[in-house]
């Protein structure tokens, strides 16, 4: 009798776990399917088409006014429009700028590069560079589009993104009006959805496996720590997020950077044959692991298209929410700030981790595979680039790198927390941004104890079902961001008199052309 009590339990725990096996089994079959929909090599094409697209249609922005965009971003840093607070609700371009990266410049950077480089081997990287090439401008015209079509809702906060280009600009072209709501809603429906997965559960998972792997954190104090310090932040709404961003952004970003120089420094007689690694494993037609020829070069564009975005988040239209959020007047002054962004996310931070990686003897060069194992650890994507960091600096390596993780992750939480919360106020009105911001930050717990592998596909699928909507309307409203962006060039530029083109809105362009008039950017 005692013995039937006994196994009661039992019996019941393994049902649990097998019913738990069974969720995870659906749950990763179903994400796989929509991952290669959303992922295929149409998607990819898209991708990469509306960069150059858009690279084309505006001469090369990105590098015809090489000169004139740094100058108006980074080089005016310290300049009062772009720096100073506001005294509306409106945040400064520099907060803007901080906040948006603050959302791209996350474990993406480091962990997903090395993820792209073991997946998808050293030319992974090269594939990464191009889109992020290329995908300066995507940003530029979505960030343009922002501010060309945000509008100001009942409590005197900016509101914009790809959901009100696209239904107040696609919406607007002759027969495309039911087209355009849908598509906003569905880029609405699928950015509340990915707030979820790129903006929480693989962050707060990343900086799990971090506090767990360096100083022995189990998952579930972690999740607790973030519950309490995101609902601090988030709660407090974007002036709360754009103040901390801005703090924390530059301080994380200049202390990797550091980091990853000295790394750089150390292993500086490593340049060649990285570098060559990079370029011939990219268009390599090799077979890989007995398969097909070319499979080499498929896997490292997949993977560096993957994690370009990921990083960078351009195609997304993502951080459009955001930097329609800026104080600025000038659409083009924003969509500026767009191509520094993307520059800044992965030409630089991704380049320094990818170098630290493949200099580090830990990767094979031909293939991208890790070592076996490292002081018999394994290494894998999530503790790949703390063991390079240990190599050269011992613990404190390691410890830096799990807090580095740890900001990144959780200023990208931050970020995500901004963008789902203007996708909320879309779909469902302003109050019930407040419900999404309570649940956002409860849903970080989830996050710290997630599988990590089906936590980076989700958010891989939900990244794509974004995108689709949102190149969409970049494309069918490029002719839109060209005339905005030769008004600019021919008023700034060549200083011809001409009317600007600031806004959609009656009411919003006239406000605006007169602070234009004033010297306002």
């Amino acid at each position: 009798m005692f013995d039937i009590f006994r196994a009661v339990p039992a019996l019941a725990l393994t049902a649990g776990r097998d019913s738990e096996t069974t969720f995870l089994s659906v749950a990763e079959g179903v994400n796989g399917f929509l991952n290669n929909i959303v992922w295929g090599w149409p998607a990819l094409i898209l991708l990469a088409f509306a960069g150059v697209f858009m690279t084309c249609r505006t001469k090369f922005f990105q590098i015809s006014h090489l000169g004139h965009w740094l100058r108006k971003t980074i080089g005016s840093i310290f300049q009062k429009d772009v720096l100073g607070h506001t005294a509306d609700k409106s945040i400064s371009q520099f907060q803007s700028l901080c906040t948006a990266l603050a959302a791209t410049v996350g474990t993406g950077n480091i962990v997903g590069v090395a993820g792209a480089i073991m997946a998808g081997g050293p030319g992974a990287v090269f594939w990464m560079w191009l889109i992020a090439f290329f995908g300066m401008m995507t940003n530029y015209s979505e960030n343009v589009l922002g501010i060309f079509y945000r509008r100001k809702n009942s409590a005197g906060e900016w509101s914009g993104g790809a959901m009100y280009y696209l239904r107040d600009g696609l919406g607007a072209k002759k027969g495309c009006k039911v087209l355009g709501t849908v598509l906003a809603v569905l880029f609405s429906v699928f950015c509340f959805l990915a707030s979820f997965g790129i903006g929480n559960m693989t962050q707060i998972n990343s900086i799990s496996g971090n506090m767990r792997a360096v100083f022995g954190l189990p998952a579930w104090i972690t999740g607790i720590a973030v519950v309490i310090l995101a609902g601090l932040v988030v709660l407090g709404g974007l002036k709360r997020i754009a103040s901390v961003t801005e703090k924390i952004v530059p301080f994380m970003v200049i202390l990797y950077i550091i980091g990853s120089i000295v790394i750089f420094c150390s292993n500086i007689s490593m340049i060649g044959p990285v570098f060559a690694s990079i370029f011939t494993r990219a268009f390599s037609l090799e077979a890989a692991g007995g398969g097909a020829a070319g499979t080499v070069m498929k896997l490292a564009i997949e993977q560096g298209m993957k994690r370009g975005v990921f990083s960078n988040e351009a195609g997304l239209g993502s951080s459009v929410m955001v930097h329609s959020s800026s104080n600025v007047k000038e659409p083009v002054q924003q969509g500026m700030w767009g191509i520094f962004e993307v520059f800044a996310d992965t030409i630089v931070v991704c380049t320094l981790t990818a170098f630290s990686v493949l200099s580090s003897g830990l990767i094979n060069l031909e293939t991208g595979e890790a070592l076996a194992g490292y002081n018999g650890e394994a290494l894998s994507s999530s503790n790949m680039v703390s063991t390079v960091f240990s190599i050269h600096f011992g613990f404190a390596g390691a410890a830096f790198v799990a807090i580095s993780v740890m900001l990144f992750a959780f200023s990208t939480c931050l970020g995500w927390s901004h963008y789902g919360s203007k996708a909320c106020e879309f779909l469902f009105g302003e109050r019930a941004s407040l419900v999404y911001r309570v649940i956002f930050v409860l849903a970080t717990f989830g996050g710290a104890v997630m599988g990590e592998n089906l936590a980076w596909d989700i958010a891989d699928t939900l990244n794509g079902m974004m995108m689709l909507p949102n190149l969409v309307g970049v494309l069918a409203l490029s002719p839109i961001v060209v005339k905005i962006t030769r008004n600019y060039v021919d008023r700034r530029i060549r200083r011809k008199d001409v009317e600007p083109m600031l806004s959609n809105f009656e009411d919003i362009q006239k406000e605006a052309a007169e602070a234009v008039s004033r010297g306002a950017q």
